[in-house]
């Protein structure tokens, strides 16, 4: 599967796009007074597991995640939350609810030509979840983006957290959607990270053994391939089916994501580094 998507991504890299420029003022007044219109989406997904950043925050069983999202001249606000159908118990510590997460975010963004960037904010709320033996605190993130439109729609963003996992985590991903129909599209993506702590206390390196040290991670991080097939049911409706593949980018990122993953047992090699997860996205657009 990993030869498939890597080959199909080769294959994107070799797509040539033509690009037009619309120089009339009907179109431009028309696209200025889209601008102006609130707009939003209310979506919904069912997955096989909650993978973030490398990490596995579920284990065998099914994940529903809504959200909501609404935007108006660049500024954004969206509520999404995790709700997993069969909560874990690890080392005596068990969530204490099915809704293990519910994140508030706040961003605005500006095209200057063909470059995107953008600056946001967000609260997770954790309360009630646990992982990697510890139940999770509460966290905040301050972020920036830039994104270039054109071949592959590169774009980086910047995390650092502020609250009580002081790290800085860099992405940098790439694009591309090959429609299949009027209706269809096949979407490929990519993206690298880069993760480097700033305190040991709460995000250590960790050892061969994935137990926790006293240095700070400081090193790439987790690699993401997803394949999705958007399918417009309506002008508002999409029904999107989609597979990941999660993998460590370096033996630092191997160690750090089966030692904060679950702990089915206390033997590590029990514990994954590399996930297959999917399932199936409904959007409704206004």
């Amino acid at each position: 599967m990993k030869k498939l998507v890597i080959t199909a991504l080769l294959v994107v890299l070799s797509v040539s796009i033509s690009m037009f420029a619309w120089a009339a003022d009907e179109p431009q007044a028309v696209e200025e007074k889209q601008e102006e219109k609130v707009s939003g989406e209310i979506a919904v997904g069912i997955l096989s597991a909650y993978i973030w950043r490398g990490q596995e925050l579920t284990r065998h069983s099914v994940v529903l995640q809504p959200s909501i999202m609404v935007s108006y001249r660049g500024f954004a606000a969206s509520l999404w939350g995790n709700l997993d159908t069969k909560p874990y118990a690890v080392d005596g510590h068990k969530n204490s609810s099915n809704f293990t997460e519910t994140d508030v975010t706040l961003s605005y963004s500006r095209a200057f030509g063909i470059l995107q960037a953008g600056v946001g904010y967000i609260y997770y709320g954790l309360s009630g979840s646990a992982a990697g033996g510890e139940d999770l605190l509460d966290s905040q993130e301050l972020f920036v983006s830039l994104g270039l439109d054109t071949l592959l729609s590169p774009t980086l963003t910047v995390y650092k957290e502020i609250d009580h996992y002081h790290q800085w985590y860099a992405t940098l991903g790439i694009s591309h959607t090959f429609f299949l129909h009027e209706k269809i599209g096949l979407k490929l993506a990519a993206n690298v990270s880069y993760l480097k702590s700033a305190d040991a206390t709460t995000y250590p390196e960790f050892d061969k053994n994935s137990a926790a040290t006293d240095k700070k991670f400081n090193n790439f991080h987790d690699g993401v391939f997803s394949v999705s097939l958007p399918v417009a049911v309506i002008k508002t409706l999409t029904i999107t089916p989609t597979l990941s593949y999660v993998f460590p980018l370096s033996d630092d990122a191997k160690y750090e994501m089966r030692g904060r993953g679950l702990k089915g047992t206390a033997n590590p090699s029990d514990r994954d580094s590399s996930y297959f997860y999917g399932g199936i996205v409904l959007s409704y657009t206004f």
